[in-house]
């Protein structure tokens, strides 16, 4: 693109400027909300894939070797940040994010040809780690370039705006998903989801990446790199006046701690592990969970915009901390309200409620034992129905004997909700959403002004993936973990213990963002 053509932008009418810089976001969007559908898709298939790639003699250790590589992808994402971001200031915005839209698309496609751990072995682990590794680094390509060729766009007065209509595409992936799973779920039989449908989100991606590969092929360089590099202001370096400049890369730690890294936290906490907790520890049957959590982000999207452009009016500062400070001290209400709400003590068995039958399989590895499932379902007078299996080894003897004694029966359990503790739940998982869209909508307008037009793409980009990267993805094993620990270590609120880690890191944020950010917004580097 030529200067001319930066001119002739800027001596555009404000309908003309609307009608353009729609475009871009339609564009950037579709892309973006692609690449977070592909990299979402694997953590909401989370309980699925565990059983499918890792050894399912330990469930426990399946589900968190499935969250270790999920948030492999997580880790990786500040690598690709680098690697990408420098691209994208050395070459351009445009064909940068169209690399990564074609890594990202590709690695989704292949996780979903991946044959399971009982055909290739210990192959197929590493083989979802590799590809996930790929989907990290292509994310952390992507986002800097889209928030930052949407507000290369963007009148300053109304940045907030435009890139909070990006923000919305991270929360309309996870929906997107979500209701991919649902609609595959319900298309299916329970028996051919679970051998091969749950494939099926993964392939549908390539369709998804080629249409919107066409679209964005043929988007425009944005108009500020363009001015820079018609000028030959572009940066030479960017890595070494991003992160070698003692000035910038102040302001780069300062996006950090002061704001990415509570934004990340409280992020994953309302959407992934809000998730996580009504399936695991709730244990909320999945197809509920999905469900469940699709109303709730479909419901609270739209506030993503609204919080944009309040920061326009009031500064991205005032309303990113203000979401900050209600989250840190709403949690633990939220998340003791939402175990309370399937407390079975206050519920009454209905009339011949309980239900029991017996199934008998041949072993697996035995032909001479069986393994006996023992069903059991209790319907209560609400409408909440439990559903409890146990799997008993039997030898021709009786139950098989394991170091001298019987072995233990592998014991599942689900748990279909009432209708209003569904939207009771629903409502608990919106609050949390709102929190979200508090601290996620202004934060591209707030990083894309921090730095100047030559070394943008990758000071942003850094903060941004490590905040939600790094502090952000490992939020789902983490909090696992305390919970897990807290268990077995007998606390009476064990429920609560994995929100002490998005709690701990969002209130460090929040002292460092309320001493250090400033709160107007800063319009210079442009």
């Amino acid at each position: 693109m030529s200067e001319n053509h930066h001119e002739s932008y800027e001596n555009m009418t404000d309908r003309q400027k609307n009608r353009t810089i729609w475009s871009v976001i339609t564009a950037s969007s579709l892309g973006t909300l692609i690449e977070w559908y592909d990299f979402y898709i694997f953590g909401s298939l989370a309980v699925v894939l565990a059983t499918k790639f890792f050894p399912a003699d330990n469930p426990t250790a399946a589900f968190l070797s499935t969250l270790a590589t999920f948030a492999a992808g997580f880790v990786v994402r500040p690598f690709g940040a680098l690697f990408f971001g420098r691209l994208g200031d050395l070459i351009g915005r445009k064909y940068t994010f169209l690399v990564t839209l074609l890594i990202m698309g590709f690695s989704t496609f292949l996780i979903g040809c991946i044959p399971s751990y009982e055909t290739i072995g210990f192959l197929a682990p590493v083989l979802v780690l590799i590809l996930r590794l790929l989907q990290g680094l292509a994310l952390g390509g992507e986002y800097g370039g889209a928030a930052t060729y949407v507000a290369e766009y963007a009148q300053p007065h109304r940045r907030g705006y435009w890139t909070s209509w990006i923000q919305t595409t991270a929360t309309a992936g996870l929906f997107i998903s979500l209701i991919v799973i649902l609609i595959t779920k319900t298309t299916l039989s329970a028996e051919e989801f679970d051998t091969w449908g749950w494939r099926v989100p993964f392939w549908i991606s390539i369709l998804m990446v080629a249409v919107s590969y066409i679209i964005r092929k043929n988007m425009k360089e944005s108009p500020l790199f363009a001015k820079a590099k018609s000028e030959g202001k572009t940066s030479k370096n960017p890595l070494k006046e991003s992160f070698g400049n003692k000035y910038n890369f102040k302001f780069v730690l300062l996006a950090l701690f002061g704001a990415a890294m509570g934004q990340g936290v409280i992020w994953y906490t309302g959407q992934f592990y809000a998730m996580s907790f009504l399936q695991k520890v709730m244990n909320v049957e999945s197809a509920q969970v999905d469900s469940l959590m699709a109303t709730a982000l479909f419901l609270g999207t739209p506030f993503f915009v609204f919080f944009g452009w309040l920061s326009d009016k009031i500064g991205r500062k005032a309303v990113m901390m203000t979401g900050m400070l209600i989250a840190i001290l709403a949690y633990r209400p939220i998340y003791d309200s939402m175990f309370k709400s399937v407390n079975l003590e206050n519920k009454t068995i209905a009339a011949n409620g309980i239900t029991e039958k017996r199934t008998a399989k041949i072993h697996n590895d035995i032909a001479t034992d069986s393994l006996v499932t023992f069903h059991k379902e209790t319907l209560y007078t609400d409408g909440t129905l439990i559903k409890k299996d146990s799997v008993v080894h039997w030898s021709p003897s009786g139950v098989a004997m394991k170091d001298g004694k019987p072995e233990e029966a592998k014991v599942s359990q689900s748990l279909k909700l009432s209708d209003n503790t569904k939207w009771y739940l629903v409502f608990l998982v919106f609050i949390q959403v709102i929190f979200v869209t508090m601290v996620y909508g202004p934060i591209a307008a707030f990083l894309v002004e921090m730095f100047p037009v030559r070394i943008r793409y990758t000071s942003m980009s850094l903060p941004y993936h490590i905040g939600n990267g790094v502090f952000g993805g490992l939020l789902p094993a983490v909090a696992t973990y305390l919970v897990t620990t807290g268990k077995e270590a007998g606390h009476a609120t064990w429920y609560l213990e994995g929100l002490w880690y998005p709690i701990g890191v969002a209130a460090v944020c929040l002292i460092i963002g309320l001493f250090y950010l400033k709160n107007k917004n800063n319009n210079l580097h442009d």
